[in-house]
Order: C-alpha cells, then sequence, then structure tokens
C-alpha cells in the first residue's frame, strides 16, 4: 500500500473534523488554484507529522472565529485557511514569521518588476 492510500482513511476523517470546508457530494471543492495548493500543502505537512488534525483544527477555527462573518465565501475561508498555515508554520519552526515576511517582500518585488506575461524571477528586480 503507498502512502497516499495508506494516508486517505485519516484524511477522511480529518475532513469530517473540518465541518467548514466547502465541498460537494464528492468532496473538497476549490474556486481558486491557490485553494487546492493551500488544501494540499496542509494535507501533506500532516501527513509528515508537521502538526496533528487536532491542532490544525483548532488553530482554523481560531483563524474562521477571528474572520467572524467574513469567513462565509470561498475566499474568505480560504484566507482564513492560509493565515491558520502560516501561522502553524510559524509556531512548528517550519517557516518563521520573519523568514515568511522576507519571502512574501522579495516575491511582490520581483512581481511588480516583471512585464506582464513573463515568468517572475526572484532577484531580478535588482539586476535591472
Amino acid at each position: 500500500m503507498t502512502r497516499p492510500e495508506a494516508a486517505r482513511p485519516k484524511v477522511a476523517e480529518a475532513l469530517a473534523a473540518l465541518p467548514a470546508l466547502p465541498r460537494d457530494k464528492d468532496g473538497p471543492v476549490f474556486a481558486e488554484p491557490w485553494h487546492a495548493q493551500a488544501f494540499a500543502m496542509t494535507v501533506e505537512l500532516n501527513a509528515g507529522g508537521v502538526f496533528t488534525w487536532s491542532e490544525w483544527a483548532e488553530t482554523l477555527g481560531t483563524e474562521l472565529a477571528e474572520a467572524g462573518t467574513d469567513a462565509t465565501g470561498d475566499d474568505a475561508y480560504y484566507s482564513a485557511w492560509l493565515a491558520a498555515l502560516e501561522k502553524m508554520l510559524d509556531r512548528k519552526g517550519v517557516v518563521p514569521e520573519a523568514e515568511r515576511s522576507t519571502r512574501e517582500a522579495a516575491w511582490d518585488r520581483a512581481a511588480r518588476a516583471t512585464p506582464h506575461g513573463r515568468p517572475i524571477e526572484l532577484g531580478a528586480e535588482e539586476r535591472s
């Protein structure tokens, strides 16, 4: 049995603990690619033992509660999801907040310096 097959029952059980997760009869649904990417990163980090589903559900629940009624749409839900993931990665020392902020700022500078339609390349803005 491969790891994804072995993890399937555990993931299904964990998803049941996240009742606000946008889903249809087949499972989670994603309005934007980044929603699916944030979801997949979370599942993989859990499967890798970085955090438990209980820790994840608690952190996500806190983020959703802080967002209040604003977290009713897919984008708002996954914005809270991403904020929870960032906090969890900081708390576990995987990507400390300072490092994440530095990386985010570098990508922002590179994106602003990249002509439309061209691939974003970190550091390109410094070579211009």
